[in-house]
């Protein structure tokens, strides 16, 4: 019809999808534009009857999908809110075990040894981290939404639950057991969620999320404490369910994925990532610092009653530490923005293990309080960021898997680090031991990220 034009199909397709590839790259529409575009290069692909054409797009669409992580917007924001929520559902309660502990070895499971109660405690914590990995697969084949749902409503179900229980096993299979796999799949679900909205403020996403779990680990043990005496036990935990559900129902409507889901084969657990120098030497050093970096905030409130604080004081050494990393947390993920994640990472850990080693030979109230502040604020300003650089490691679109290797073998050190500064408080009779001993792991984990920090900077050059 027009002279020099084709009017054979293939060619007036070939021709299309250029057009289109190169005003998707020119393009400065806004990302919902940009989405859209990409979907249309697939309908035209999809006419296109040559093998290979539709994968090698998608590679394409793929990748510029993760260049265009839009790093702000309401709709990113709100996924922000909604994964602070979530952090706040599921560690209130992990976060108030130490109320349960003392409250079950005076009423409900008197019969029981401390160190019996306890393990519902360490089991509870324990499945926030192990099933990291399954939860990260299942998080990046595409099943983030009927997992999260399943992971809610399981929650909200067991902590009702927890008020009516009498018998030892039914605290460990409802408080140890079901809160401890309904976080994980929740908690996992929401903080891998924010990788796919925020890259360059990835560490300011996290931290406010961490946010979420400052907050109610403030105010769940606070609540506890005061709700027990007054409505009982069972009406105490209904009303920590009710809050624990509407935490999780602004989560499931705030928080969703941006990228598709990835077709991926092979063993669930990928050790493949272990051939990452980086990777490997950096999740070897949270096992290290995971050794001792609970140990003051386990043990601090009976230190300070053997100091001679009372009883009744010496529960809000928890509180304060909560509150304390609430600053931490938001701090830390907005220097980590500024200056990098590990650069905020390595100074907090050397404070942390001075404070460790410190705490022991403090015996007055006034200092207890001083320590505990300046260890909640550096815990918290660590604690947000490690999954940064992690994420920061490999593409966007397989980071559940990843990020589910690291917490699942990271999670070596949380279930082995307080048992042993326990063991050697009994063995010794004191605290110097256990507070040089975790200072001293601490110290080495923060010594190995510098030797990460190193690498990666020699390799980006």
């Amino acid at each position: 019809m027009f002279p020099g034009l084709t009017t054979q199909p293939e060619v007036l397709m070939q021709s299309s999808l250029r057009i289109t590839a190169v005003n998707l790259n020119r393009s400065e529409d806004s990302f919902d534009e940009k989405k859209a575009n990409i979907e249309a290069i697939h309908l035209e692909i999809a006419l296109d009857s040559k093998p290979g054409t539709q994968h090698e797009v998608s590679q394409v669409s793929l990748s510029d999908l993760q260049d265009d992580c839009p790093d702000g917007g309401i709709t990113a924001w709100l996924v922000v809110f909604g994964a602070a929520c979530c952090a706040f559902g599921t560690f209130g309660i992990l976060d108030s075990f130490g109320v349960f502990q003392a409250y079950y070895e005076q009423t409900l499971l008197q019969d029981q040894t401390p160190s019996a109660i306890a393990w519902i405690g360490s089991t509870q914590s324990a499945l926030v981290v192990i099933p990291g990995v399954i939860v990260g697969r299942l998080f990046d084949i595409g099943y983030f939404r009927p997992l999260f749902i399943i992971s809610s409503l399981l929650l909200v179900t067991a902590t009702f639950l927890i008020g009516e229980c009498t018998q030892y096993w039914q605290f460990l299979l409802c408080q140890g057991i079901a809160v401890g796999l309904a976080s994980c799949g929740a908690f996992g679900c929401a903080s891998t969620a924010i990788a796919h909205w925020f890259k360059k403020k990835r560490g300011r996403a996290l931290s406010y999320m961490g946010v979420g779990c400052a907050v109610s680990g403030t105010i769940f043990p606070i609540g506890c404490k005061k709700l027990i005496p007054l409505v009982g036990f069972p009406w105490t935990m209904r009303i920590l369910g009710f809050t624990v559900l509407l935490g999780m129902a602004l989560s499931n409507l705030t928080v969703k994925r941006r990228l598709p889901p990835i077709k991926t084969e092979g063993k669930l657990l990928d050790f493949s990532v272990f051939k990452d120098l980086a990777f490997t030497v950096f999740t070897l050093a949270a096992i290290f610092i995971n050794l001792g970096l609970y140990t003051v905030a386990n043990y601090i409130s009976t230190s300070a009653i053997d100091s001679g604080s009372s009883s009744e004081f010496a529960f809000y050494f928890v509180s304060l530490f909560n509150a304390s990393s609430l600053f931490g947390k938001w701090s830390g993920g907005y220097l980590g923005d500024k200056v990098g994640a590990l650069n905020v990472m390595v100074p907090s850990l050397l404070i942390v293990g001075v404070v460790t080693c410190v705490w022991p030979l403090l015996h007055s109230t006034s200092a207890l309080i001083v320590i505990i502040i300046i260890y909640g604020f550096c815990y918290g300003s660590y604690i947000t960021l490690p999954v940064v650089p992690i994420m920061d490691m490999g593409s966007e679109t397989d980071v559940g898997s990843r990020v589910g290797m690291f917490f699942t073998f990271q999670s070596l050190g949380v279930l082995a680090g307080p048992p042993i500064s326990g063991a050697i408080i009994a063995r010794t009779g004191g605290f110097k031991e256990a507070g040089a001993y975790a200072g001293s792991t601490v110290f080495l984990g923060a010594l190995m990220l510098l030797f990460v920090r190193h690498f990666l900077k020699t390799k980006s050059r």
